[in-house]
This record gives structure tokens, C-alpha cells and sequence, in this order.
């Protein structure tokens, strides 16, 4: 049983240290983004806050306007869960429900339930698709139109006194006969009031959140618009659904025949919960990258000589080739281009082909038929291992130089 020997390295292998002289500077860069990202992260974890947000100062918060009822003597209160939101329903309390068609079917019944006999007011932001009948009976969802400013057109009072507001976004019908629709786009409300029944409280349906945001409360009428549909009762509950709320777990998988809201407005699932922002950044990364694989895979055709511009002398461009062998270590490539090239101008002058110049069998007898001495170590000379140093690559060339020399005389 014979042991086996690793390979031998070549200058094609990678050193320890060349791998880190290659790689530490990557390395550096990612460090550096770590410690920058774990950084940030730690300084704004306790101040992030997602859109609509009463805590939020982000231009997609809603910071200012909760402030501004604040002011007003109105108690401002959040909730992140079903139970909070539903024992909060009461006759003297506004409850503003910010993400409806994050609900499940059986959080928007309950939901419905707990504030269909109460004289408070619900404010619905941007409920769609099937959560529309669900918490507002009576009300349909059409489809979006976009925001822009609006005139009411309606004889609601706050809207009248708001005038021209950032109105839009869905829009909506219903047959009920004392239900006030303002803010049309192309015939459709985009902000329906839904009387409850026996006039015990209100449902408000508002097309789009934009009114309720930070960077856009100072714009046309959207602060009074939003005080006066916020502020109707002494308490606002802000109502922020959560997809860890353990009512969303209860009522089985949530579908009771109808479409989920997830189907309908695309914000239950993964990607709904994506920024937009996001999404059309990894498509312009996309996109680049695919444009850099077309450009470096490009193709002009196949390879042409060309003149160079200056003449280069042979001794020149042999000095930088062995500079280059040198610095690279590669002592195996310096000495299989050396016996390449003698073999390549031994082999006609003893008559060997230059198709078996680098066969053993056939070169070795041809060129000792020609010594005056045979055993010189033909075969370790013209076909033998990559040197140890470089003094044994300077002896290697030396001795094919005394055997093209004897070779010639002979």
C-alpha cells in the first residue's frame, strides 16, 4: 500500500498571506457596514415608528395632527390590539382604525360588533375590497383614483368648513339614503359618512390617509378636515392593527366564504407589508445588474492582430516577462516556457518532429545519439520537476544552454 503525497504548490496556488492581501479591504468594508448598520440600529431603535403613527415625527407619521387635538382637550390614546380597540368603544370616544384591511374577516366582524351600538364614531382608513361591507354594511369599494385637491361638493358640515383638501385614493358607493358622499372623483366619494342604525353613531370611510400625515396636515384644508373628523368626541383611540395580535389566530383560517381583504387589496400579504420604496429599488438593482452581465458578456467578434504602436525589443519584453515570473513566485511557469523553447530548437536538429518535441520517448534517445557523453540526465533536464529556488532555475538554464550549444556542434 503505497501513502499518498499532496500535490506540490504551483504559483497558481494561493498563499496565506496573498489571500489576505487580496481580501482584507473587502473584509474592511464589510466590518465598517456592520458596525455602521448595528450603530444606527441601536441609536433609532426606540424611535421608529411605522406610517400614521400619533408617536411618529417621519413625514408619514401622524405626530402633528395628534398633537394638535392634544391642544384641543382631546385624550389621544393607542391601541395594537383587537381587545384594546374594541373595550375602548364607547359612546364618548372616536376610535380611528388605521390599517382595516390588515384585519381578518372575524377581526372586522367582531370589530363591527363592538362598535355598532355605541354613539361614537368610526373612522376607517382606506378600507377596501371585502372589508368595506364587513365594517361599513351598506358601503362598496371601487376602485382608486389618485389624491390630489378636492372641493366636498357635499353638505357635510366639516367638509364644507375644510374646503379644498388632499382628497382620493378609493373610492365608494352605497344605497343608503342619509349617507353623506363628498370629495367626488369621476361621480364616487372618496370620503362616505355611514349613518349607523336608529342615528346611534357614524362610520366615516376615508379614501386615503394623506390628510392625517405630517408633511401634508399644512396643505389646503387637511388639518381642519382632519381635527373635525377626528375630534367630534371628547376621546380619539388610535387604533394601529398589529400582525402579531393573538385575535388574528382566533376564527379558524379568517374566510367565511367571501374574498379575504388580502386577496382584494393586496395588504395582507408579504409584499403588501414591503415599502414601495423598496420594491422599486431592488427592481433598478435588478435592472443594473442585468445591464452589467449584458456588458461584460458582450461580444465583438472574434480576435485581430494589430500593429502595435512602438516597437518593443525582444530583450525588453523578456526582462519584463521574468520580472513578472519573479515577483509571482512562479518558478514551475519560468521553467516549463525555458525546456518548451530549447525542446523547440533542439528537436530539428536531431531530427525529431516538432509534434513529438515534447514526447520523452521520442526527443531523449534522439539528443543522447548525439552527445558525447549520453548520460547527462537528459530526461530530468528537458522534462523534469519545477526548480526549488531560483538558483536552481539559474542552473537549469544554464545547462539547456550547454546542451543547445553541444547539440549544434555536434
Amino acid at each position: 500500500m503505497t501513502a499518498t503525497t499532496a500535490a506540490p504548490a504551483t504559483s497558481a496556488s494561493r498563499t496565506p498571506h496573498q489571500i489576505w492581501q487580496r481580501t482584507r479591504g473587502l473584509l474592511l468594508a464589510v466590518l465598517i457596514l456592520v458596525v455602521a448598520g448595528l450603530t444606527l440600529a441601536a441609536l433609532r431603535s426606540g424611535e421608529q415608528y411605522g406610517r400614521l403613527d400619533p408617536r411618529s415625527p417621519d413625514p408619514y407619521g401622524s405626530r402633528a395632527v395628534a398633537e394638535l387635538l392634544d391642544d384641543q382637550g382631546i385624550s389621544v390614546d393607542v391601541a395594537t390590539t383587537l381587545d384594546e380597540a374594541a373595550r375602548a368603544a364607547g359612546p364618548d370616544t372616536t376610535l380611528l382604525v388605521t390599517g382595516p384591511n390588515v384585519l381578518t374577516p372575524y377581526q372586522q366582524h367582531r370589530l363591527h360588533a363592538a362598535t355598532a351600538g355605541t354613539t361614537g364614531r368610526t373612522v376607517l382608513v382606506a378600507p377596501g375590497g371585502a372589508a368595506v361591507p364587513r365594517l361599513a354594511p351598506g358601503a362598496h369599494a371601487e376602485s382608486s383614483g389618485p389624491v390630489t385637491a378636492r372641493l366636498p361638493r357635499c353638505d357635510l358640515p366639516a367638509a364644507r368648513a375644510a374646503g379644498s383638501t388632499d382628497m382620493g385614493g378609493i373610492r365608494y358607493t352605497t344605497d343608503a339614503p342619509d349617507a353623506v358622499a363628498c370629495y367626488p372623483d369621476d361621480g364616487l366619494a372618496t370620503l362616505l359618512v355611514m349613518q349607523g342604525q336608529e342615528k346611534t353613531g357614524d362610520t366615516v370611510l376615508l379614501g386615503s390617509p394623506d390628510i392625517l400625515y405630517n408633511n401634508r396636515l399644512d396643505q389646503q384644508g387637511n388639518a381642519s378636515l382632519a381635527l373635525q373628523l377626528l375630534g367630534s368626541r371628547p376621546h380619539l383611540v388610535w387604533y394601529l392593527p398589529s400582525l402579531d395580535d393573538p385575535s388574528a389566530a382566533e376564527g379558524g383560517t379568517g374566510r367565511d366564504g367571501e374574498n379575504d381583504d388580502s386577496e382584494v387589496s393586496g395588504e395582507g400579504d408579504f409584499l403588501g407589508l414591503i415599502p414601495s420604496g423598496w420594491l422599486w429599488g431592488t427592481l433598478q438593482l435588478g435592472v443594473a445588474a442585468l445591464l452589467a452581465a449584458v456588458w461584460r458578456a458582450r461580444r465583438l467578434g472574434p480576435l485581430v492582430t494589430e500593429r502595435l504602436p512602438v516597437a518593443v525589443r525582444a530583450s525588453e519584453s523578456t526582462e519584463g516577462r521574468a520580472r513578472l515570473y519573479r515577483k509571482a513566485g512562479a518558478r514551475d511557469r519560468a521553467a516549463a516556457v525555458l525546456r518548451s523553447a530549447a525542446r523547440a530548437r533542439i528537436s530539428p536538429l536531431v531530427g525529431v518532429s516538432p509534434r513529438d518535441a515534447d514526447s520523452p520517448d521520442a526527443l531523449v534517445p534522439a539528443v543522447a545519439a548525439r552527445l558525447r557523453a549520453p548520460d547527462v540526465g537528459l530526461r530530468s533536464l528537458l522534462f523534469g520537476p519545477a526548480p526549488a529556488d531560483d538558483a536552481a532555475l539559474l542552473l537549469l538554464t544554464d545547462q539547456l544552454d550547454a546542451l543547445e550549444r553541444e547539440v549544434r556542434t555536434s
